[in-house]
């Protein structure tokens, strides 16, 4: 441009004026490319004075530049210069109302044409094809006459790029049967399509065809083909086109690293990655997103500060991956400082930007920060007030995620699903039940992640009833072979006590997880069926499904609950060298326990005392009451010394001491612990009771604190007069 502008400088147009008119014509298109428009404006002033800006060829350029700045005023006045019809001046009037995306006046411009050519026809046709006017645009196809290779590749992108491959391979096979030979675009588009129709069959006969007509070597076409592979799951192939291809651009490029990181090698990909010639933002956020959810939000986030100080101006999905890997780690500072970097792009109140950032504040417990960003967007989407309500829910304020659901224009199964979330996470089980109600009477059909939640909050009160009501409305909806659903209605019977009914549920279910074989066994070790956690614990084995640290706390219990001490210690000694799981403070509690319930107390004492790490207050506490049923009051009283080093404020070790004083009638040691647990402000956990009454759970406290205290006791001591109970 700069050597452009030196030697028009140096030209003279009365002695050069081809030279001088040709570098004028060099300038006026490298403007118009790069948006130059004022200088544009001061290149066409100077051509004025030179008396060379009326020519024909100058002329049309500078009409291009306007029509392409939409700059509707200058444009006409140089049209004005042209006496009469020109079919080039109306082929440019024509694509410019295209590209702007008038195309009333781009047809009332062709109609009125007394002569058109083929580009008129193909600008008409592509036009109406790319803002998805497609009917409209076949009509003009059928009617044109000039349907060369320009006109036909036009209707069959059309057709690709609105969805509708099917009908564009229709056409393509048209075109063959016409006699017109396809070009590189043809081929291009004829394979994404059977790449998106999945029609490999087709697709391998286009490969063919490609390669008779001379294209394989194409970037294009080699691209596509690239990605056709892909769908067919011929990696080896893909790659094959890849390495042969002598010309590379950036498409092919993100298609191959695009290969690695949808099968999840990141190495491999990140190889890719470093040596691509070229990036773009498509490339940078293919790998930011797959370390995002491959658990590697560091990298993530220093890739992304990679890209901005390689001067790549991030896109918004980008910006929404970023900001949802840091709401993932919680990283407040660094997600505020993608917030700033939104807002100086100019994007920080788009919709998807916003969701993400009342998320990351959300869950970094700044919701009020959220909420500011929620009300800063003026058109919101579902997943915008989504993401508020369940930040909402998330942080306790469930009575303001009420609020807004109650003035959300069109609540969706996430919304109703993130209220009931919300309550559950804060035990308001009997308003779980209100929220499901109305969202059933606003029309809304539940999913299975909506009975899931459900079945988790009836397995948390027992409500038996309550369970098998839903159980009937997912049979009805034809959800019970859900695998989610599935192991919720297994884990809602067996802790509402039913456990006849939650083994029939997981022996039915087809498919099952590894979460579906823990439940069951959790289940069974839990009610007492120890010989059948066990048996069903091989079997899971034998499924090659490996368990994981709750499917063995599970074992342990159930060796500890029916005396199997060996075996136990078998299976904690297999954790880590066999199943590959790291013993937890859990499961050194439940060996503790299981020793001690079989009376070997000196073998648990010192198992406590040779872990790698502090023992839990449960593990002495296990101890303490093996100390008591086998009434071992040395040890008990070593081990409630320790006990109560390690948890002054818990009531568990002072509670059994007491018991193990009280059963060898040493009552004033027992006068001396209730003393020490005053002082300490050490109090014994309330004990409760419930009943499930009309699909309502009554839970019953000592201190008489439920609602209808008066009325019940009213009625005990009717009953008691009525007996003739003193």
């Amino acid at each position: 441009m700069i050597n452009a502008l030196k030697t028009l400088r140096t030209l003279n147009p009365a002695k050069n004026l081809q030279g001088y008119a040709e570098t004028c014509v060099y300038l006026l298109k490298n403007l118009t490319g790069q948006g130059l428009i004022t200088e544009g404006a001061a290149l066409h002033g100077h051509l004025i004075k030179t008396g060379i800006s009326s020519e024909r060829y100058i002329a049309i350029k500078l009409l291009m530049m306007y029509l392409d700045s939409r700059k509707s005023a200058e444009a006409n006045e140089i049209i004005k210069d042209f006496n009469g019809f020109d079919l080039v001046v109306h082929n440019c009037l024509l694509n410019a109302y295209v590209q702007w995306g008038n195309l009333d006046l781009a047809c009332k411009v062709f109609d009125e044409m007394p002569e058109r050519n083929e580009i008129s026809w193909t600008a008409l046709i592509s036009g109406f094809m790319k803002h998805g006017r497609v009917k409209e645009s076949m009509w003009y196809f059928e009617r044109n006459p000039f349907q060369n290779v320009f006109s036909w590749t036009a209707m069959i992108s059309g057709y690709v790029q609105n969805g509708f491959s099917l009908d564009g391979l229709k056409l393509f096979l048209r075109l063959l049967e016409s006699g017109v030979r396809p070009n590189e675009v043809t081929f291009t588009s004829v394979v994404k399509a059977c790449a998106e129709l999945r029609n490999f069959r087709l697709g391998a006969s286009v490969l063919g065809w490609i390669v008779k007509s001379g294209f394989e070597d194409n970037v294009s076409v080699s691209n596509s083909s690239i990605t056709l592979f892909l769908r067919m799951g011929e990696i080896d192939m893909s790659r094959r086109v890849f390495d042969r291809m002598e010309k590379r651009d950036i498409v092919s490029w993100t298609a191959i690293l695009d290969m690695y990181v949808q099968m999840g090698e990141l190495e491999e990909a990140r190889r890719i990655f470093d040596e691509m010639p070229e990036r773009n933002e498509v490339s940078w956020s293919a790998m930011i997103a797959r370390y995002s959810q491959m658990g590697y939000p560091e990298e993530s986030v220093k890739l992304f500060r990679e890209m901005i100080r390689e001067g790549f101006k991030p896109n918004i999905s980008c910006l929404s991956i970023v900001l949802s890997t840091l709401a993932g780690v919680e990283a407040l500072k660094a997600g505020m400082g993608i917030h700033g970097h939104a807002i100086k792009l100019g994007i920080g109140k788009n919709v998807y930007i916003g969701s993400s950032l009342v998320d990351l504040y959300s869950k970094c417990g700044e919701y009020k920060d959220g909420r500011l960003v929620f009300d800063s967007i003026a058109e919101k989407n579902v997943v915008l007030w989504n993401a508020m309500i369940s930040g909402y829910s998330l942080n306790g304020e469930v009575e303001e995620a009420k609020k807004l659901l109650d003035v959300m224009p069109s609540p969706n199964n996430a919304s109703w699903n993130s209220m009931i979330s919300g309550y559950i996470d804060h035990k308001e089980f009997d308003e779980v039940f209100e929220v499901f109600n109305r969202m059933i009477l606003s029309g809304i059909i539940p999913d299975q992640s909506t009975f899931s939640s459900l079945l988790s909050a009836c397995a948390n009160v027992a409500s038996l009833e309550k369970g098998k009501d839903l159980h009937g409305k997912i049979i009805k909806l034809g959800i019970q072979y859900d695998v989610f659903v599935g192991t919720a209605l297994t884990d809602m019977y067996a802790k509402s006590g039913d456990i006849d009914s939650s083994k029939r549920v997981f022996e039915r279910m087809p498919e099952k997880n590894q979460f579906s074989w823990t439940v069951m066994i959790q289940a069974l070790a839990e009610s007492g069926f120890a010989k059948e956690c066990l048996d069903l614990f091989d079997e899971m084995e034998r499924m090659s499904l490996l368990p994981d640290e709750l499917a063995l706390l599970s074992v342990l219990f159930a060796c500890s609950h029916c005396g199997l001490v060996d075996k136990g210690l078998q299976y904690f000694n297999s954790m880590a060298t066999v199943y590959g799981v790291k013993p937890k403070g859990k499961h050194y509690t439940c060996v503790v326990d299981m020793l001690s319930r079989a009376g070997r107390l000196s073998e648990a004492e010192e198992f406590l005392n040779s872990m790698p790490f502090p023992p839990e207050t449960n593990a002495w506490a296990a101890l303490l009451s093996g100390c008591n049923r086998y009434k071992n009051e040395e040890l008990a009283e070593r081990t409630a010394r320790k006990l109560c080093e390690i948890a002054e404020k818990r009531s568990a070790g002072y509670v059994l001491l007491s018991n193990i004083y009280a059963s060898a009638g040493r009552w004033i040691d027992v006068t001396k612990i209730r003393k020490l647990m005053k002082e300490n402000g050490s109090k014994k956990s309330t004990g409760y009771s419930w009943t499930e009454v009309r699909n309502k759970v009554h839970s019953f406290y000592s201190d008489g604190t439920h609602a209808n205290s008066d009325e019940i006791y009213w009625i005990l001591e009717l009953l008691r007069s009525e007996m003739c109970i003193p």
